[in-house]
């Protein structure tokens, strides 16, 4: 008796001892093949960042369908490894019925989530967003990023992006600088009615300002000194030549590690010109800027592009009593295209519309290029000048003309840039840097691609067509753009993660409800009564010979 005790009274100190040791040693493992559950050094360090409690309001609690299910699922789980990393994260999840009108009045835009059940087909409004709170700041994170390749695509587009919408909603929460972006106001650049949409989604982030190349009684030293204190400048369709002048403080700004972001148009076309005639005589437009950028490894061509795969215009075809009625073409010199899938600035985002854009040649030299924008195999180029129709919509093409390679529209270079003045004569005495530490620039031949248009005199969003309704991912591939620019930690390459997440078949659940109902409801309840029967039948047999 004595023994047994002694035995049990060890089994129970092993037990506590075992408890003690895995509460000292607690670890996680993710077993899953894509690693899903498993944080980037990046995410790592975001969080780390908080020394206070943050709180994370989550929008995704209600009745949601099985996919739905899965996303809300899915930022719950990340939630928790990011707890696991930092125990100063705090999170809920809240349904929003009966908020809804609360939380449209804090910016939070309700998404229209289609429900297909038993063969029905029904929509309910959702809010997929989460609120982070620190330190008196507060952040929206979008959990549902948009998408016109169905719902399955949405969602699985939006579990993969789960990382990085965290990340950078902590980022934005611990930041102590911003970084500073100046926007050309020389040359012809766009008016802010037109970047409106634009600037206005990135000065949540950054810190930006006006710049001007040719400020009134300022020497070209004190205009690169000034220009040196920013860390971007963007270049958004400039419409007038750059001087020897001009050009030298771009290079040198260059040089001494600024970022650019070039949106140029190498043509005078504008539909609001075409639409007034029917026709235009499209010429080319020289800013100067061939030899600066030949020298970096790219060079816009003197050309319009063409692709099958284009946008819609609404063309006015008539009137009805006092109302103009409008037509949709398709306008091939506005081509839809489909973003590099493999890269962190241009994964998951919807097609990008362009408008008149010109080919963009690479060059050999020692600087990396990436293919940003790239039209369709089913493309062709014409020189200029030219005269551009909109006759020709109603033509019928021929495709056996649209097969040329596809062409470069926008293109990201990164590497030590050599100075365009290195073997020149140049304009002016500065402290001049032949080549620059390792750098990057994003070159795309369209100036429209960051306008907004104008309605009631007010700007719309950059990327819903006002005349169409079609959406784009413009405004998400330009944040990107900039924030890949910017970005020194890394951050942006969160947005390459790819997850392997399989999605049920809606038809084949539907066809074969049934069945599956059968075996998992009736089967087992056939397969207990035979068992009991059987059982039974058994023991009657066994104490009837007993008994016998």
């Amino acid at each position: 008796m004595k023994s047994n005790l002694i035995q049990v009274l060890k089994v129970i100190a092993i037990i506590i001892g075992i408890n003690l040791i895995a509460s000292k040693l607690y670890f996680r493992s993710d077993l899953t093949s894509d690693k899903r559950y498993t944080l980037s050094k990046i995410s790592e360090r975001m969080v780390h960042k908080f020394t206070d409690r943050v709180q994370v309001d989550v929008y995704l609690k209600g009745d949601f369908p099985l996919d739905f299910r899965r996303l809300s699922q899915a930022t719950q789980q990340h939630l928790e490894e990011l707890k696991a990393q930092n125990s100063k994260i705090f999170f809920k999840f809240i349904d929003p019925t009966g908020i809804e009108e609360k939380l449209v009045k804090n910016g939070l835009q309700p998404s229209a989530l289609t429900i297909e059940e038993e063969g029905s087909v029904s929509e309910k409004l959702i809010f997929p967003y989460a609120i982070a709170k620190y330190d008196k700041k507060e952040v929206i994170i979008p959990l549902l990023l948009n998408s016109s390749e169905g719902q399955e695509k949405q969602l699985q587009r939006s579990i993969e992006n789960l990382e990085y919408a965290f990340s950078d909603a902590f980022s934005k929460l611990t930041s102590k600088k911003q970084k500073t972006i100046a926007v050309l106001r020389s040359n012809g650049t766009l008016e802010d009615i037109y970047l409106y949409d634009f600037l206005s989604s990135l000065k949540d982030k950054y810190n930006l300002a006006p710049f001007t190349l040719q400020p009134l009684a300022a020497v070209p030293q004190d205009i690169l000194k000034e220009l040196n204190k920013y860390d971007v400048l963007i270049v958004a369709k400039p419409t007038v030549a750059f001087s020897e002048q001009d050009k030298l403080v771009l290079d040198q700004y260059i040089m001494n590690g600024g970022k650019t972001l070039w949106m140029l148009d190498q043509v005078y076309a504008e539909m609001d010109s075409l639409q007034q005639t029917g026709e235009a005589m499209f010429i080319p437009r020289d800013l100067g800027l061939t030899d600066l950028l030949f020298s970096y490894g790219v060079r816009v061509n003197f050309n319009l592009v063409q692709d099958l795969y284009s946008s819609k215009i609404a063309i006015a075809t008539g009137n009805v009593g006092d109302q103009t009625q409008f037509k949709q073409f398709l306008w091939r010199y506005y081509p839809l295209i489909t973003p590099n899938p493999k890269h962190p600035i241009t994964k998951n985002i919807e097609a990008v519309n362009l408008k008149f854009p010109s080919e963009i040649d690479t060059l050999k030299n020692n600087i990396h290029k990436e293919i940003l924008l790239q039209t369709s195999p089913l493309t062709k180029t014409t020189g200029l000048p030219n005269i551009v129709s909109l006759l020709t919509l109603a033509d019928k093409v021929n495709p056996a003309e649209f097969k040329a390679e596809p062409k470069n529209l926008g293109v990201l270079l990164e590497g030590r840039f050599t100075s365009a003045y290195a073997y020149r004569t140049q304009p002016f005495a500065t402290e001049f840097k032949k080549q620059s530490e390792p750098n990057k620039m994003i070159v795309i031949s369209d100036g429209d691609i960051c306008a907004n248009q104008i309605q009631d005199g007010n700007p719309t969003s950059l990327n819903v067509d006002k005349w169409t309704g079609q959406y784009f991912g413009n405004k998400d591939f330009l944040l990107n753009a900039v924030d890949y620019l910017v970005d020194d930690s890394g951050l942006l390459t969160l947005r390459g993660k790819t997850l392997e997440i399989q999605m049920l078949n809606k038809q084949k659940v539907a066809t074969d409800k049934g069945f599956w109902q059968f075996i998992n409801i009736v089967l087992p309840v056939i397969w207990l009564g035979i068992f009991a029967l059987g059982y039974t039948y058994w023991r009657k047999r066994k104490y009837a010979k007993v008994i016998g």
